[in-house]
């Protein structure tokens, strides 16, 4: 039994004959049932059946050649291997050089071979696609092409800009202050001697080791703000106010499981219970139609609209039962009264609801005691024993209105509460407070 097989050229690849210990040159035989290692005989020793050990003159053998056409009826294998040698050699477009070499084949059949089959050929050309896309790839994360871009900005570092960064600094790429920012500091007296006892070594060591994972751990936070895109605080909130109250809610609580998964499916893992709740939210529309009867979008119309003006009746209906409520005590209407008219008038109401359902309101706070109370004037502490807020806290506020309205020229309620994230009461009461008291002035 006989089978063509296929070996390198070159006689110093290929081991001896077994027979005669003479360098094998094509073709030559090839036992298929001895080995490892491969069993060769060259053709003299084989018509000679040759046996040695376990081999048989009878066994099962291959003929090893590289005579016979691969690509083109013309070119032998041998030939093609040649040529892909010598173009290695020479170069690619040296094709005298590659002909001079090769010395079966002109210069001209070396290149039009070449071009038309290792170059044109369509399924060279989309294996070679595919291993250049899998390469850029498996580069991707490492290598960023420059792109020109704006100039980045570069916040002082005690603004508000810089603290809703983290302190990052976009022309560094980095931090001003790290995460565990000082664990460096546990190898500053460190020092490797040859003198170092075997435990001591092992000591130093394992120090080392604990430092290399705080690192870890912090590049590990790094690629997290950097693939969710955390660095702009303010981008991100307003990425969350498009959603629904609902999916907002959904947002927060799952912000947490973000690490665990990509940026990308965090996103997809939202976007689907967006889309669940606006599904729901029309299917109980839809529903809502058909309770009531109607079986075209013209009639869901005119009831949409009638909805909206009950809706409107009720709301004064209900101004109406809290005017009755507050008439029956004169000083609570005269508290209701300069309300609506400071609503009225556009400014807020600084007079606190008195309330007749008889729930309890809060206590006011007791200071005594607490740190910073005695950076505050009277008026402020009476502010922070209504609101019910530590004077640290206050201080901390009042300094980052101060500043932004300095820098704005003026302050916005919508600014404080973007600023201060706290009860929007609260927030309103101590920006009302500090316009009254001449420390910020409206924008």
């Amino acid at each position: 039994m006989d089978r063509l097989g296929s070996f390198s050229s070159d006689p110093s690849d290929k081991p001896p004959c077994r027979g005669c210990s003479s360098y094998l040159m094509e073709p030559y035989i090839k036992c298929a049932e001895c080995g490892p290692p491969p069993f060769f005989l060259c053709l003299q020793c084989f018509t000679r059946g040759f046996e040695y050990k376990k081999h048989q003159s009878d066994h099962t053998y291959e003929i090893m050649t590289s005579d016979f056409p691969v690509l083109d009826p013309s070119w032998t294998a041998q030939e093609e291997m040649a040529l892909l040698e010598a173009v290695m050699d020479c170069g690619f477009g040296n094709w005298q050089d590659v002909a001079n070499q090769m010395c079966t084949k002109t210069k001209e059949e070396c290149e039009k071979h070449y071009m038309k089959h290792f170059i044109n050929n369509p399924l060279f050309a989309s294996t070679l696609l595919n291993l250049k896309q899998a390469e850029e790839a498996k580069t991707a994360d490492t290598a960023i092409p420059f792109h020109s871009a704006d100039d980045p900005p570069r916040p002082t570092f005690d603004s508000l800009l810089s603290q809703d960064m983290a302190g990052y600094m976009p022309a560094r790429a980095d931090f001003i202050e790290e995460f565990d920012n000082y664990a460096e500091w546990d190898l500053r007296d460190i020092d490797f001697v040859e003198d170092d006892s075997d435990i001591l070594h092992a000591l130093k060591m394992a120090v080392v080791d604990i430092y290399h994972s705080r690192l870890k751990e912090r590049q590990r936070r790094k690629k997290i703000i950097r693939d969710h895109g955390l660095i702009n605080l303010r981008k991100f909130q307003l990425m969350e106010r498009r959603y629904p109250k609902e999916v907002q809610d959904l947002y927060e609580a799952m912000r947490r499981f973000a690490r665990i998964v990509g940026p990308v499916e965090h996103d997809k893992f939202i976007e689907s219970h967006a889309l669940e709740f606006e599904l729901r939210r029309e299917i109980k529309r839809l529903q809502e139609y058909r309770t009531a009867g109607i079986t075209n979008f013209c009639s869901a119309r005119t009831y949409d609209h009638l909805k909206k003006t009950r809706e409107e009746e009720r709301l004064k209906r209900t101004m109406l039962s809290e005017v009755l409520q507050y008439i029956q005590d004169s000083s609570a209407c005269q508290q209701w009264l300069r309300r609506q008219a400071d609503i009225d008038s556009g400014l807020s109401p600084s007079i606190p609801m008195a309330s007749n359902s008889g729930r309890r309101s809060a206590p006011p706070l007791n200071l005594t005691g607490l740190p910073g109370t005695e950076k505050l004037n009277e008026k402020e502490k009476e502010l922070c024993q209504m609101v019910r807020l530590v004077p640290g806290a206050y201080l901390e506020y009042k300094s980052a209105l101060l500043n932004e309205c300095n820098k704005q020229g003026g302050l916005r309620l919508a600014q404080a509460r973007a600023l201060i994230k706290i009860d929007v009461n609260k927030t309103r009461k101590i920006y009302d407070f500090l316009i009254r008291e001449g420390y910020i002035t409206k924008a």
